[in-house]
C-alpha cells in the first residue's frame, strides 16, 4: 500500500497525503497521513475515536488496531494539532454518518502524534454556542478556524482571481501605485505618516489612487487596473473599514458605455450570471424620487410617491407648512402584506428618528373608508389623488414622511422602506438586483459657508452637454449641474462608482476655482497633476469596485468584518493586537513628533 499525495500530484514535501474532508469509499485500502485539529475525542468503553478537522472537513480516526500508548489520547485537549497515519476502511453500516462527506469511511490508526498541545481555548470555533463578536475579534485566529470564515476567505480569493482574469482578457495592465504618497483631499481625512528623513513633513496613505491612475493614462498605459488597499480616516459602520480593498480601473479613450460593459462582464463572471444578463439604468433623480436613496435596494416594491402638493387645503398644518419648501413622501403597504397594530405604527418613530424625522403619519384604507392616524384630514378628493398617484387598487395602510428639508424626507422614507423590506420579509435572500445610477450631482452647495464642495472628487467631468454652464461659473447653474458619474448598485449597497475625468487643463482650473481653491493651494496640493494635464491628456474614464462590499454580497453577509481576514471594530481598533497603540518615545523623538490627547 503506497502513500500518495492527493492534494498536489506535482509537489512533494507536505506532512499529509490528504485533507480531512477528502476521503471516500473509493479510498478504502489506501494508506494515508492526515494532519489537523482535534475536534472531538470519544472513549466508548475502550473503543477510542478522534475526529480530526482541517479547513476541508472532518475524518473519524479509529484506534482499535493502534499499538501505541493510549495515554496520549486521554490527555488530548480540544484544538490540539495532531497527525495520524493509518489505512482507510469502511465504517460498519450502523456507524455510517450521512451528514459527513467522509461519513462512509474512517482511518484505522497505526501511528499517532500530538504536534502541538492546546491550552483550554476561550471558545470553540465549531461550538454550538456562538461567542460574542468582541471575543471572536480578539481571538481572530481561532474564529478563522471555523467553516464560515474559511469559506468566505475562499470566496474572496476566487473573486480576486476571476476579476483579474476578466481584466487580463480585455488587455488590461496591472500596475502597483505607491502607498506612501502625497495628501490629496478626496472627501475623507487622510491617514498620515511622518517622515524621519524629511523632518516636519508627512506622507499620506492613499484614499484611492485617483491622481495616480489618471497620470498613468497621461503616461500612455491605456488600460490600467489594480487590486489595491485604500485608507480613509472616517466614521465607521457595518459596511465600512478604515482600510479597504478596491478593484481600481482606468481606461483611455473610453466613454461611460465601455466602463459599464466592462463592469457587467466582471459582475457576470463573479456572480455566475446568464450571458444575456444586462444591468438596468436609472437616473440619480429618479432613484431619489422613487426610493429616497442613491443606492436603492430594488429587490422589493413599496416605492415612494411625492405627495407634497396633494395636501394643500387639507387643514393638516404639518403637511401644509412644508409646501413650497420641503417634501412629503408616501409609502403604501397593502393589507395582504401586513395589517398593522397601533403599537407597531407608533414604534415607527424609532425608525425615522436617527435620520432627522419627527414621526410617521399614517391612515388605513378599507374600500373607500379611511380610519386611524390622520384620516380626518383625508378628504375624498385627497384620497382619490393619493390612490391614483400610488396606483392603489386594494386595502392597506398609507405612511408619510414629511420634512422642511427634502434630504430628511428622502432619508426617512428610505429608512422606513428598508425597515419594511426586512421586517415584512419582502426580500429574497438569494436574489441579486443590480442597477446603474447615472447623472449624480457634480457639486454640493453649503449655504452656511457660502461655497461649493465636490460631490465625488474634483476630477469628475461635468455633464458634457452642460459644460458651457459649468464654465460660466454661474452659481445657480452650478447648483443643479449633473456629472458624468455613475454608480453600480446591488441590493442597497454601492458596489462601485466611477466617472469620466476632466482632461482639459482649463476645465480642471475652473473646477478648482468653483471649489474656492486659490492658485497657491492648487499648486501645493495638485501642482504636479495640473502640470501633467498640459502635456497632452487623452479623454479617460474609470471605476472602482468596493471589493470588500462585493465579497459581502457574494458571501451573503451584512457585516464587512466577516470578509476581511483581520478587521477593525467600529471604533477602528484591532482587538487582537491592541492597535492603535502608544508609540515608543524614541520613535517619536527620531521623527520629531509629539502627541497630545484631546480633552
Amino acid at each position: 500500500m503506497g502513500i500518495h499525495n492527493s492534494e498536489s500530484t506535482n509537489l512533494s514535501g507536505l506532512m499529509k497525503t490528504h485533507h480531512c474532508g477528502q476521503l471516500r469509499s473509493s479510498d478504502i485500502g489506501t494508506e494515508v497521513i492526515l494532519c489537523g485539529w482535534n475536534n472531538k475525542y470519544r472513549d466508548l468503553g475502550g473503543l477510542h475515536f478522534v475526529d480530526i478537522r482541517d479547513k476541508h472537513g472532518l475524518t473519524q480516526l479509529a484506534f482499535d488496531e493502534f499499538k501505541g500508548d493510549f495515554a496520549v489520547l486521554k490527555g488530548l485537549s480540544l484544538e490540539s494539532v495532531i497527525m495520524a497515519k493509518g489505512v482507510v476502511r469502511a465504517r460498519p453500516d450502523s456507524a455510517i454518518n450521512k451528514n459527513m462527506s467522509t461519513g462512509e469511511v474512517e482511518v484505522s490508526v497505526r501511528e499517532f502524534s500530538v504536534l502541538s498541545q492546546a491550552q483550554e481555548v476561550p471558545f470553540l470555533p465549531h461550538g454550538k454556542i456562538s461567542a460574542t463578536e468582541d471575543l471572536r475579534l480578539k481571538y481572530r485566529y481561532l474564529d478563522l478556524r471555523g467553516e464560515k470564515l474559511q469559506n468566505i476567505l475562499s470566496i474572496r480569493s476566487n473573486a480576486m482571481r476571476i476579476a483579474r482574469e476578466a481584466l487580463y482578457s480585455e488587455g488590461f495592465t496591472e500596475v502597483e501605485t505607491p502607498i506612501l504618497y502625497k495628501t490629496t483631499p478626496e472627501g475623507a481625512r487622510d491617514y498620515i505618516v511622518p517622515s524621519r528623513v524629511h523632518p516636519g513633513k508627512v506622507y499620506a496613505l492613499p484614499q484611492s489612487p485617483q491622481t495616480l491612475k489618471q497620470l498613468l493614462m497621461i503616461g500612455n498605459t491605456d488600460k490600467y487596473f489594480q487590486i489595491c488597499k485604500c485608507f480613509r480616516d472616517e466614521d465607521l459602520r457595518a459596511d465600512r473599514q478604515p482600510e479597504f480593498t478596491q478593484i481600481d480601473i482606468e481606461v483611455s479613450f473610453a466613454n461611460q458605455q465601455y466602463l459599464k460593459n466592462l463592469s457587467t462582464k466582471i459582475v457576470k463572471d463573479l456572480f455566475k450570471l446568464d450571458k444575456n444578463f444586462e444591468i438596468p439604468v436609472m437616473s440619480y433623480q429618479e432613484a431619489m424620487t422613487r426610493y429616497g436613496s442613491d443606492k436603492p435596494d430594488v429587490r422589493f416594491g413599496l416605492e415612494h410617491h411625492v405627495v407634497t402638493e396633494l395636501f394643500k387645503g387639507s387643514g393638516f398644518g404639518v403637511f401644509e407648512s412644508i409646501i413650497g419648501t420641503g417634501m412629503n413622501k408616501a409609502i403604501f403597504v397593502p393589507a395582504r402584506i401586513k395589517e398593522f397594530s397601533r403599537k407597531e405604527v407608533d414604534a415607527l418613530v424609532n425608525v425615522v428618528k436617527p435620520h432627522g424625522g419627527q414621526g410617521v403619519a399614517w391612515f388605513k384604507l378599507k374600500g373607500d373608508e379611511v380610519s386611524g392616524g390622520i384620516s380626518k384630514f383625508i378628504s375624498a378628493e385627497i384620497l382619490n389623488e393619493l390612490k391614483q398617484k400610488a396606483q392603489v387598487t386594494e386595502d392597506g395602510t398609507f405612511f408619510f414622511c414629511a420634512s422642511q428639508k427634502e434630504s430628511v424626507a428622502h432619508a426617512c422614507a428610505d429608512a422606513l422602506r428598508r425597515h419594511f423590506g426586512h421586517s415584512l420579509e419582502l426580500i429574497k435572500k438569494d436574489d441579486y438586483k443590480f442597477l446603474w445610477v447615472n447623472d449624480f450631482p457634480l457639486l454640493e452647495y453649503d449655504d452656511e459657508e457660502g461655497r461649493f464642495y465636490a460631490c465625488h472628487h474634483p476630477f469628475t467631468m461635468p455633464k458634457i452637454e452642460r459644460l458651457d454652464d459649468f464654465m460660466s461659473g454661474d452659481k445657480e447653474k452650478l447648483k443643479n449641474l449633473p456629472a458624468e458619474a455613475y454608480d453600480l448598485v446591488c441590493n442597497g449597497y454601492e458596489m462601485g462608482g466611477g466617472s469620466l475625468r476632466i482632461y482639459q487643463a482649463d476645465v480642471q482650473e475652473k473646477m478648482f476655482q468653483v471649489l474656492g481653491m486659490g492658485e497657491d493651494e492648487v499648486n501645493l496640493k495638485f501642482g504636479f497633476f495640473v502640470e501633467a494635464l498640459k502635456y497632452g491628456t487623452p479623454p479617460h474614464a474609470g471605476i472602482a469596485f468596493g471589493f470588500d462590499r462585493t465579497v459581502m454580497l457574494m458571501a451573503q453577509t451584512d457585516n464587512i468584518r466577516d470578509v476581511i481576514s483581520f478587521p477593525k471594530t467600529n471604533a477602528a481598533t484591532d482587538l487582537m493586537c491592541s492597535a492603535p497603540s502608544l508609540p515608543d518615545l524614541d520613535q517619536l523623538k527620531e521623527l520629531g513628533v509629539s502627541l497630545s490627547k484631546k480633552d
